[in-house]
């Protein structure tokens, strides 16, 4: 518990529910027609989810072990206080669920776990690198985008829960392109530093791109996320409801003016504002998109 306390903090398991609920009901709501249904079988591929971004944590814990253990000798895994060997375990667990989850919506093998399929391996080749380790890891914004191409991967294979026994259309990558931008932004937000904050050993985006260019990119990025939000919303609905865009366009603001404080004032206080305001916006954004979605077709239960 300690471990998940530093490197999988229970609360993340909110934006999870609300990334898992969006994802779920786009697919159900471009496959169905009529209410949304949603049944208890729904509330075990959240847990599914769950374990999904918790692998992802394990294989990186994995991957980067030897590094962490030069800069982040104090946590709890490279004081030893836990071992790798342990969280094999984790990691096992967390594949059987998935796996086990994603057959028993197919009754078997079929389209739900053929899409975890593709998104486990693409888990598994970042948690090698893609064999080129030393050369992606020169290539700190081609790195990130590598491994950020998970979260669409991660998305068609929610969305196809939404529709086990019907193949998703093509507007599913609204929701996918949705699940990149967004989360490439928080990835940005979250390794921008302050010049003082910045360490030989320790890559971060701001020495990348500059201490001025990589938080306005992350404002970049998000509205990029933003306007594939309206795309989502325009695929389930038929057209972009003003209310909806607005909140969706304003979402923006906040994550914008921690920039704008960031660029006048480069702390380590402003750099944690820019990582917590694309936080919430992601968090507010997809809320949006599920009230959206649910105010036009409504909800039913079994």
């Amino acid at each position: 518990m300690a471990w998940v306390h530093e490197r999988f903090a229970l609360p993340n398991g909110i934006l999870f529910f609300v990334l898992y609920a969006a994802a779920l009901l786009v697919g159900r709501a471009l496959t169905t027609s009529g209410p949304l249904v949603i049944g208890a079988v729904d509330g075990a591929g959240f847990l599914a989810t769950w374990a999904f971004f918790l692998m992802l944590r394990v294989f990186d814990e994995h991957k980067d072990y030897a590094l962490d253990l030069q800069n982040h000798p104090g946590r709890v895994l490279q004081s030893g206080r836990i071992t790798l060997s342990h969280l094999k375990v984790v990691g096992v667990v967390a594949v059987a669920v998935q796996l086990g989850l994603s057959v028993w919506r197919d009754h078997g093998f079929g389209r739900v776990t053929i899409a975890w399929l593709v998104a486990f391996a693409w888990s598994l080749l970042m948690a090698k690198e893609f064999f080129i380790g030393e050369w992606l890891g020169k290539r700190l914004v081609l790195y990130a985008v590598s491994h950020m191409l998970v979260m669409p991967l991660a998305i068609l294979w929610i969305a196809q829960q939404g529709s086990p026994d019907a193949p998703l259309p093509s507007a599913i990558g609204a929701m996918a392109f949705l699940s990149f931008f967004s989360g490439f932004a928080f990835e940005l937000a979250r390794k921008t530093k302050a010049p003082e904050e910045e360490r030989p050993t320790v890559d971060s985006y701001t020495k990348a791109l500059g201490v001025r260019a990589a938080p306005v990119t992350v404002v970049v990025v998000l509205a990029i996320g933003i306007v594939a939000s309206l795309l989502v919303l325009s695929t389930t609905e038929g057209s972009i409801p003003i209310v909806a865009a607005s909140a969706l366009a304003a979402t923006v603001l906040p994550p914008a003016a921690a920039v704008s404080g960031f660029l006048r004032s480069p702390t380590p206080k402003g750099a944690k504002r820019i990582e917590a305001m694309v936080g919430v916006a992601m968090l507010i954004g997809y809320v949006i998109v599920i009230a959206s979605v649910v105010g036009n077709r409504g909800v039913g239960w079994r």
